[in-house]
């Protein structure tokens, strides 16, 4: 009689090619999650260093020189309110910083997909930081608006630009549903809200959306 080969050996080959094809998917996650984090660092970074550098350059340009004229002399004067920015989705708008839940991160105009991925996005349609009206921004919960868990009432929220560094106090908190838009509605006066994803530990695509709104305190730089 003929000897037959061990079902087992075949299965072993499955096996050992299953365990082949799993460790080449593990490799190749890691490489695109390395490479997401690695663009969105060193975008951060840069334009970081590029938007201090422009800040300190402002601050030259302006700098107070002596003059012989009476310290009032132009006090009834005031300035034109600058134009509306026409911007192109990925320009830059400033920093946004809230110290007590450690966030700070660049501020691009849009939303889409490429500009979330490296910034927060200034929503399309709201107002500018330090205008009047509503100023929204979108973060993932994942990455720049992680800190947003641990928000609260009356935390300080500030934007910095080129015009100037706009201070906001949080007024409140809520969830919403994602089609529950009445979040950005104009305002009358100057305000920020903030929208991420909720809630923050959720596994996939998360099915609400987490709202900040403050009033803005006052220009401070």
């Amino acid at each position: 009689m003929a000897c037959q080969t061990p079902a087992r050996f075949p299965k072993r080959k499955a096996l050992r090619w299953l365990e082949i094809a799993l460790w080449v998917l593990a490799v190749a996650g890691l490489g695109i999650y390395a490479s997401v984090y690695l663009e969105r660092n060193l975008y951060q970074a840069y334009e970081s260093w590029s938007f201090n550098r422009a800040l300190r350059k402002e601050a030259a340009a302006v700098a107070p020189a002596r003059s012989m004229d009476a310290p009032d002399a132009f006090a009834g004067l005031k300035p034109k309110a600058p134009a509306p920015e026409k911007l192109a989705p990925g320009d830059l708008i400033g920093r946004i910083e809230i110290p007590e839940v450690g966030v700070s991160a660049m501020v691009v105009e849009s939303t889409g997909a490429d500009e979330l991925r490296r910034a927060v996005g200034h929503i399309e349609g709201t107002a500018l930081p330090g205008r009047n009206g509503n100023a929204a921004f979108a973060g993932h919960r994942d990455t720049f608006f992680r800190g947003l868990r641990n928000i609260k009432k009356d935390d300080r929220i500030e934007i910095v630009t080129l015009h100037g560094t706009y201070e906001y106090v949080v007024d409140s908190t809520e969830i919403v549903r994602p089609d529950d838009l009445a979040v950005l509605d104009p305002t009358n006066e100057p305000t920020l809200t903030l929208v991420t994803c909720y809630p923050f530990e959720y596994i996939g695509h998360a099915p609400k959306r987490f709202i900040v709104q403050a009033r803005e305190a006052g220009k401070i730089k």
